[in-house]
């Protein structure tokens, strides 16, 4: 027993509590050495005379970055508080912690609490003035270490980046060559489902319309997805964002984005920090090359898209003509009117006993403590500017139905078209899984029954 001469019979009648952590998750997973060397301290809290020892390693796979949440850190700080604990063991300070903030919530918890704090080769008392030195420096060093090695990664990221060669995830319908190079999927079915997206929006001119129609139609999209640490393109009914993704992701004109995402701390309601993160605009990403690698859609489209896109939002800046898209009412000029006294958008009101009798109004300065600008009812408007469209129209009502016809005929086609690929792409996989079963010997029926049952879902 390596009895160390600081340790008392009160704090070996305690517990030792092991911490046990690692940053991320791929560290959990590859690192297993490192994991090794955390558990066997537990030997080390039994050769220092501890019998009751306890570990923690609920934070397995959690930073201990500023901003983060960790439940087994938590729970150490609440253990020693109950004065239950004789010592803490790590492999090192940064195990604990990596700002100076909760290094030294834990010298003062120790202190007061009579708890040692050690590592494979050393035990400290924080009472002591020569060991509170040390582990103050420590922890010193430690926090300066994180500090330099993350200025060094993200230098090395952002260099990387201006050069166009940083690839951390890459989108849908794109394929990274050597790690250098984007080129596109040469899947059909991917590139017609991209394809597919855009020819869409061009027809409805609204993000939440193709949405609506990509599940009407049961047709589905290629999202990548991690399975087992490893990202897979997979195909799904698309969710509001993946169709939007598509629509605004500036890699499909042929643009490379870095640093699109800017994140910030900033404290939360209990005075803890929280990581706050902001989506800026492509343009005003930390790296944005234009024409690094073949579009699939021209640039000058891309920026209609985005010009559509925002003309169909509510909410708005009072200088901005767009007329927004169609919500529910009565009110046939919604979004379209505005005020001829000072220019502003005006906006629909609706009353009566039903609540759909509509009204434009121009609030002017109402919201500044002023007085709305003008307001008039909405049904005689409404009703002039309904007889001027038919009247207008009316000539062309039989060429308008030829091409509605057209354009109906034209989108079966595509939909049929999808759905044929997806077809073919299930018939594949079927295929591919009858070949594995049918090589597989029918004596191992550990293996064949698995291959089997797969077959059959496929």
């Amino acid at each position: 027993m390596l009895r160390n001469p600081k340790s008392t019979p009160d704090h070996l009648a305690k517990q030792a509590l092991v911490y046990v952590r690692q940053s991320t998750p791929k560290q959990v997973l590859h690192h297993q050495e490192s994991q090794r060397l955390q558990y066997a301290l537990v030997e080390r809290a039994r050769a220092l005379g501890w019998q009751q020892i306890e570990v923690i390693d609920d934070d397995l796979g959690h930073s201990a970055s500023a901003g983060t949440q960790r439940a087994g850190f938590k729970k150490l700080l609440a253990t020693v508080v109950l004065g239950e604990v004789g010592i803490v063991l790590s492999t090192e300070v940064s195990r604990l912690s990596r700002t100076d903030k909760d290094w030294c919530h834990v010298l003062e918890i120790c202190k007061v609490c009579d708890t040692f704090i050690g590592d494979a080769e050393h035990v400290d008392d924080v009472n002591l003035t020569d060991d509170q030195l040390i582990l103050g420096m420590k922890g010193t060093l430690s926090v300066m270490e994180s500090s330099v090695l993350t200025s060094r990664l993200f230098q090395g990221q952002e260099h990387k980046a201006k050069r166009g060669d940083l690839y951390k995830l890459v989108a849908p319908g794109s394929l990274c060559v050597d790690g250098k190079s984007l080129v596109k999927d040469p899947n059909v079915r991917v590139q017609e489902a991209i394809a597919l997206v855009v020819a869409k929006f061009r027809e409805l001119w609204s993000v939440r319309q193709v949405f609506q129609w990509f599940h009407e139609e049961g047709i589905e999209l290629p999202v990548n997805t991690s399975i087992h640490g490893k990202v897979q393109l997979v195909w799904q009914l698309p969710t509001y964002h993946a169709v939007k993704y598509i629509l605004q992701n500036p890699v499909y004109a042929g643009a490379y984005i870095y640093g699109q995402r800017h994140t910030t701390l900033a404290l939360g309601e209990d005075h803890s920090l929280r990581k706050k993160s902001v989506q800026q605009r492509y343009d005003q990403a930390r790296v944005f090359i234009p024409d690094h690698h073949a579009p699939s859609i021209s640039w000058e489209m891309f920026a209609h898209h985005q010009r559509m896109i925002a003309a169909n939002a509510h909410r708005l800046a009072p200088q901005d003509d767009a007329a927004t898209s169609v919500r529910q009412g009565h009110g046939l000029l919604s979004g379209l009117l505005r005020c001829g006294r000072c220019g502003r958008k005006l906006h629909v009101r609706y009353w009566g006993k039903s609540g759909t009798a509509a009204r434009y109004v121009c609030r002017g300065d109402f919201s500044a403590g002023g007085q709305y600008c003008l307001g008039f009812g909405g049904a005689s408007i409404d009703k002039q500017i309904s007889e001027q469209v038919l009247e207008t129209i009316s000539p062309l009502t039989l060429e308008a139905s030829l091409q509605a016809a057209q354009s109906y005929e034209a989108a079966q086609r595509e939909t049929t078209h999808a759905l044929r690929l997806q077809i073919q792409q299930v018939e594949y996989e079927a295929a591919r899984a009858f070949e594995q079963y049918d090589q597989a010997d029918p004596k191992n029926r550990l293996v064949t029954s698995q291959l089997e049952s797969r077959w059959n879902a496929k």
